[in-house]
């Protein structure tokens, strides 16, 4: 019997997955030269702690060849947009070493975006290429929405997993079942909201994760004005009263937002808590200009919360103008080993 267990992200890692951005799914098209040399910098800083594979348009594997060098894993498949938290399937695990492919309906984030049917059969053919067997739940969910301890404790927000837009019908105790059918989960923690202006309805990846079992990182607002304060008060009311899985109250680390910012109009949703764990390090998005302080702050506040752990620092905004950041383009694979029992 598969005995599942969602790994945790600071867990050993075999390679991280993206995918090659498309020019036709771009917000701001004339930004596609920008965003590629964004995700090229992110590749590059993987690189230096683990192994890439790359999700890219059979017509472009010759180009990119050229352009990255032979250091890393091609996989030509067909797909509409770049953000593999979402599109790539999560990989859980099981304690002889086994692992599967939990590849979740794609539905673009409540239909935001059109088509989006090639990231929908992404899932497959990945597993496939990396030789992982495949489980394909009846349930619309983005990699994005949700983060693991490792222990059986899942953090989510109400905003996304409970909108309308993804699995309409379905109650709160009805997704739990399921996280905990797919996932192993045995206890769901929610909180209410995720960031203002997330396009993504509320993704937990831009707001709260994760440093360990037990020990949250919380991205706090400080002005009251700012429709972040209310919100990140009530996760830090939610998260107070919380235990996880093993019943252990949670430590909280707060780390402070960037200033308020847009992009042609819109509020950016600058976030630090959008970092993605590599073996033994952290790749953080920062954003320089009126955010320098805060970055200084925020890379501070990691330091101190993993010692061990190289801290490797990306241009933020070069992703962030789409509308995501170094989380939402990278999918981790975890190693295949045993556990050891205690």
């Amino acid at each position: 019997m598969f005995e599942r267990r969602m790994p945790a992200e600071w867990e050993t890692h075999e390679k991280t997955i993206l995918q090659w951005p498309v020019a036709d799914s771009l917000v701001h098209p004339d930004n596609y030269t920008e965003v590629c040399d964004g995700y090229e910098e992110t590749i590059r800083a993987i690189q230096a702690f683990e192994p890439v594979g790359l999700i890219v348009d059979p017509e472009e594997m010759g180009a990119l060849r050229k352009r990255l060098g032979e250091d890393i894993d091609l996989y030509p498949i067909p797909h509409n947009d770049a953000w593999a938290r979402d599109s790539v399937p999560t990989i859980i695990v099981d304690k002889d070493g086994s692992r599967l492919g939990v590849d979740w309906k794609f539905n673009a984030w409540g239909e935001k975006y059109q088509p989006y049917d090639l990231d929908d059969a992404l899932g497959e053919k990945i597993l496939a290429m990396t030789d992982i067997a495949r489980e394909r739940p009846d349930l619309v969910l983005e990699g994005g929405s949700i983060h693991s301890d490792g222990e059986g404790t899942i953090l989510t927000t109400k905003e996304c997993l409970l909108n309308p837009n993804r699995n309409p019908g379905m109650s709160m105790e009805a997704i739990e079942e399921a996280l905990k059918d797919h996932l192993g989960a045995k206890k769901v923690i929610w909180l209410e909201e995720g960031l203002d202006g997330d396009e993504t309805d509320g993704h937990i990846d831009n707001i709260a994760c994760f440093a360990a079992p037990g020990k949250v990182l919380l991205q706090v607002c400080r002005d009251p004005k700012d429709p972040n304060y209310a919100i990140t008060r009530r996760c830090l009311e939610v998260l107070d009263r919380e235990v996880d899985a093993r019943g252990r109250r949670l430590e909280v680390v707060e780390i402070e937002q960037p200033p308020y910012a847009t992009y042609r109009g819109k509020r950016a949703t600058l976030s630090y808590l959008n970092f993605y764990f590599v073996n033994d390090g952290l790749i953080l998005p920062v954003f320089g200009g009126d955010a320098a302080q805060t970055d200084q702050k925020a890379m501070e506040v990691l330091k101190d919360a993993f010692p061990q752990r190289g801290i490797a620092t990306v241009n933020g905004w070069s992703l962030v103008k789409e509308g995501g950041n170094v989380h939402c383009i990278t999918q981790q694979i975890p190693k295949a080993a045993k556990e050891e029992r205690a």
